[in-house]
């Protein structure tokens, strides 16, 4: 419990800063609409509960990176809903925050984690020219299929069908509201990471 409450402490505190992160990469492209403002209190909430999540989550394998990758994946995952994209900037922080964390403390499994996030890249890589995914997505899945390794190639698959999964459940019930058409764009960044954060927990 306190790992839990220390976790929502903890992402309360960071709020503003990642409030600030959002609003600093989460630009447009010229012609595109503007970028979805997220207040203060929802940005709050939002990491309080990551930041509970990652604390019940406290010594998992590769806790440490599950804390990198909660703290900078929160920002990609709003910054994608904002204006549908993940900045390069930002997946390839994760991606070199990732491979430092996974050398210095978790050397037994960097083969597996190798091999996972090799495959979920190219994997994505070749959804990008063949479904609606983004590059952004494929640049995005290494450093998630990494941290999935370290609990097993079962935890790898059990983010990828709990991230689709997600966002099939998400693109339904915008359907039956009719809050968005059948041609609409969905940002899949956030799936992609709430998938990995459900998996890893349910793995340890």
């Amino acid at each position: 419990m306190f790992a839990i409450l220390g976790g929502a402490a903890a992402g309360l505190a960071v709020a503003p800063g990642v409030r600030w992160a959002v609003g600093r990469y989460a630009v447009p492209y010229e012609g595109e609409p503007a970028a979805r403002v997220f207040p203060l209190p929802v940005v709050g909430l939002l990491a309080a509960g990551v930041g509970a999540a990652v604390g019940a989550g406290y010594g998992a394998a590769g806790w440490p990176v599950l804390v990198w990758t909660a703290l900078l994946g929160l920002v990609l995952g709003l910054v994608d809903a904002s204006v549908h994209r993940l900045p390069d900037v930002l997946t390839a922080t994760l991606a070199a925050g990732t491979a430092v964390l996974l050398l210095a403390t978790e050397r037994q499994s960097l083969l597996r984690c190798l091999l996972a996030a090799a495959a979920l890249g190219l994997g994505f890589a070749v959804l990008a020219l063949l479904a609606p995914i983004g590059l952004g997505d494929a640049k995005l899945a290494p450093s998630l299929g990494a941290l999935l390794a370290l609990s097993g190639w079962g935890t790898v698959l059990a983010g990828l069908v709990y991230a689709f999964l997600l966002a099939g459940l998400w693109a339904a019930a915008l359907l039956l509201t009719r809050r968005a058409g059948r041609g609409d764009a969905l940002a899949f960044g956030p799936f992609l990471l709430l998938g990995t954060l459900a998996a890893v927990l349910v793995a340890q």
